[in-house]
């Protein structure tokens, strides 16, 4: 049953708080972050033992990215801060994935660099459009977020541990390959969306309608009168 449920009488029904579940496991994912960068270097990296559990905790901080989304629709308590925090909890735990992975010498620089600057640049690009609305995200970058959730995961798990853990190594990388495209593609998709967003929102609207009306009364009175007839002039007495 959803908050808005109990909602009675006249009027919208009451915006729902930030202080909710859903967000709660948005900030559990960005404390797990550091927990999983410090795992992941123990030993210099190269321990099967560390590996697995800075992968146990990767996976949990996937997990609530995958449960978060869904109780904030089931609950009606999608907010605003959901919206921009989630996906940058996201981007802090695949940066930070990409970042230790590439210092491990696992996954390449000029993957890693390429990805985090579309990750940035799509972030900044949020916060520049969000007085004209919140961008959320869609399923270009839903799918996105999952190649690389998943080509993370494997890359950090020790698969050579593993039986064939050549071949799974092999295919940890194909994942990681298309989540290199589905990056590239969604974040074009996203500046259009943003471009969009600008020039369809209230806002902008709202600032087209206030000049088209201030050109119209500048055309009506060309002179900066207000508009009123002139008083007719009396004829010259000889």
């Amino acid at each position: 049953m959803t908050p808005q449920t109990f909602h009675r009488g006249e009027g919208p029904a009451p915006r729902p708080t930030d202080w909710n579940l859903p967000n709660a496991l948005t900030v559990l994912r960005f404390l797990l972050v550091p927990v999983y960068g410090v795992l992941l270097f123990l030993d210099g990296g190269g321990d099967p033992w560390w590996r697995f559990w800075a992968w146990v905790v990767f996976a949990l901080a996937a997990v609530t990215d995958g449960i978060d989304g869904k109780l904030a629709r089931r609950r009606g308590e999608i907010t605003n801060f959901g919206k921009v925090a989630d996906p940058i909890a996201d981007k802090a735990l695949t940066g930070t994935a990409f970042i230790g992975l590439s210092v491990l010498g696992v996954v390449w620089w000029w993957v890693t660099v390429v990805i985090l600057v579309r990750e940035i640049g799509i972030t900044v690009l949020r916060f520049v459009v969000i007085r004209h609305g919140v961008m959320p995200a869609g399923r270009g970058g839903k799918l996105k977020t999952m190649l690389q959730t998943l080509s993370l995961g494997a890359l950090t798990f020790p698969l050579w541990v593993l039986p064939f853990g050549s071949a799974w190594l092999l295919v940890a990388y194909v994942v990681l390959g298309a989540a290199l495209v589905m990056t590239v593609v969604s974040g074009i998709d996203y500046v259009f969306k943003a471009a969009r967003l600008r020039e369809t929102s209230e806002r902008t609207l709202a600032r087209r309608a206030a000049r088209a009306a201030a050109r119209e009364a500048r055309s009506e009175t060309p002179d900066g009168s207000t508009g009123d007839p002139a008083p007719p002039r009396t004829a010259k007495r000889d």
